[in-house]
């Protein structure tokens, strides 16, 4: 079945799609159409930003809904998963390096030709991780979240997933981005290309991000470029005031220039 026949198929309301016989097999059809790259879980919008695909989440919420729980004794260790997604293993055909040690890349995740997965990392359904990207040791690349080319996810670092509601934004991270050790991004936030994330930092859609250089905010935003490190702004009211307690606010520091690479930018910036 073609990408737009699939489209139609799950872009009916779910309880529908779910009493159609033909479901389990178009849900089939639908993963193996997201490892290809044919379907993805998120796209440009016609202002250039990022939009769900929310016929691809309902159809994976389908999916969810139609199997069942089953044994994968196969897997190191074991494994009880949805019978729609057993173990997935990779070959050099696939042009993706996956080095042994315990990482798991679930059914219906593009993982494209160059990527780089370290032992032990996750990658969830719907997930879609670029050429040329690495994903270090105990990194998650949650549902759906879209991670471009050329970025580095360093050592556990936290992509979140989002799957529900169906139209909500996914976690997006755009090609050349560089996310420190133990940073993470969830609620749909968006990284733009070229932007660095110190260690440590954090960001969901509600937090409110200060740029330093230009002098204004962003909300779950990291503009094209920019260097985010930690931060702290005094917290409000007199009994805070008097304690001198301070609230996290991450904050841009500078912008990348095209030829200063992520790393070389992230130590000049907390130097």
């Amino acid at each position: 079945m073609s990408v737009a026949s699939l489209e139609a198929f799950f872009s009916r309301p779910i309880e529908e799609v779910v009493s159609d016989a033909g479901a389990p097999e178009r849900g089939r059809e639908l993963l193996l159409a997201l490892e290809s790259g044919e379907a993805r879980s998120a796209s440009r919008d016609e202002r250039g930003g990022w939009a769900a695909n929310a016929w691809v989440k309902n159809g994976i919420l389908t999916i969810f809904r139609l199997s069942r729980l089953v044994d994968y004794p196969e897997w190191p260790g074991g494994a009880v998963d949805k019978d729609a997604f057993p173990p997935r293993t990779f070959s050099i055909l696939d042009g993706v390096r996956v080095v042994a040690g315990g990482s798991s890349v679930r059914r219906g995740a593009r993982i494209c030709p160059g990527a780089v997965l370290m032992p032990p990392c996750f990658v969830n359904v719907g997930a879609w991780v670029g050429s040329g990207t690495m994903v270090d040791s105990h990194a998650l690349v949650g549902s759906c979240a879209q991670i471009g080319e050329r970025v580095h996810l360093s050592a556990g670092v936290q992509v979140g997933g989002v799957l529900e509601p169906a139209g909500a934004r996914p976690v997006v991270v755009e090609d050349g981005c560089f996310l420190g050790a133990l940073s993470g991004l969830f609620e749909g936030a968006v990284m733009g290309a070229g932007s660095v994330l110190a260690p440590g930092v954090m960001i969901t859609a509600s937090t409110t991000v200060y740029d330093l250089v230009e002098e204004r905010e962003y909300k779950g935003l990291v503009p094209e470029a920019a260097v985010v490190v930690p931060g702290s702004r005094p917290a409000r009211g007199a009994w805070a005031a008097s304690m001198g307690l301070s609230v996290y606010a991450p904050c841009i520091v500078k912008y990348r220039d095209a030829g200063t690479a992520a790393a070389t930018a992230l130590e000049e910036a907390l130097r």
